[in-house]
């Protein structure tokens, strides 16, 4: 099974307290902010915040805080300034973790970051050393209730997507090239078929497949870093079985 695809479902789930949530409202508003600030209000002519917006809109975020959170990065309110940065590590067996953030203080995320592989046994690395095995795609992932396993490949095959992952018994992943990502998404939509999460993702190329305790480890280690404010994404090259995973989430 693919680890990243069986994580998002279980941040989904998580994701539906309300202090989970407002977490993840503080994560849209920093992306939208920083999007803006880079590429202007206009989203005709500003993809990044395109599609930050649609995030937001899929996790319920208030129009208010959206609106002012575009006009912040514009220039028009004030507010905190956000920079972006990239750190590489590993987990157990050499699982190679990306951690994307944006931070209004580098020196406390860089600290932070390493405190937390340090903590679970595993390293920071290099620039480099972890990227060189992922590559950006478009992401979006259906429940399975919303149609068969053949009428998803078909809508893969006429949306111009890429792939289908069905190694999730709860979701569909579709993966596609992010240049067809917003004609894939708009096809989906056009046929009512709405996505629970979708966006650019870091997709390993390939992948280790851990078993016990190291499955535990792992997945603290990425709800760990996924509960810094800094940081917005993380991806990492693990897969478990369905078995595994199962204990590992027992036993966090």
């Amino acid at each position: 099974m693919s680890g990243h695809s069986k994580w998002s479902t279980i941040k989904h789930k998580k994701g539906a307290n309300d202090k989970a949530r407002a977490k993840v409202f503080t994560k849209l508003i920093r992306e939208i902010v920083t999007a803006a600030k880079h590429g202007g209000s206009d989203t005709d002519t500003n993809p990044r915040l395109r599609l930050a917006i649609q995030k937001a809109k899929q996790q319920n975020l208030p129009n208010d805080p959206l609106n002012r959170a575009i006009k912040r990065g514009a220039g028009e309110l004030e507010g905190d300034d956000y920079e972006e940065g990239m750190y590489e590590g590993y987990g157990p067996s050499g699982v190679g973790v990306l951690v994307e953030v944006l931070t209004d203080n580098r020196n406390r995320t860089a600290a932070d970051i390493r405190h937390i592989f340090n903590k679970y046994g595993n390293a920071l690395g290099s620039p480099g050393s972890v990227a060189y095995n992922f590559e950006r795609v478009g992401q979006l992932i259906f429940p399975v209730a919303l149609g068969s396993e053949d009428d998803f490949m078909e809508h893969v095959l006429e949306s111009g997507a890429e792939d289908l992952i069905t190694t999730d018994e709860e979701v569909y992943e579709v993966i596609c090239a992010i240049e067809d990502y917003e004609e894939v998404s708009k096809y989906f939509e056009s046929k009512e078929l709405e996505a629970t999460e979708s966006g650019l993702i870091m997709a390993p190329k390939l992948k280790v497949e851990l078993s016990g305790d190291d499955v535990t480890t792992m997945l603290k280690l990425l709800d760990k870093l996924e509960d810094n404010d800094d940081v917005q994404n993380v991806y990492s090259s693990f897969e478990a079985n369905d078995q595994e995973m199962e204990k590992a989430l027992e036993a966090m």
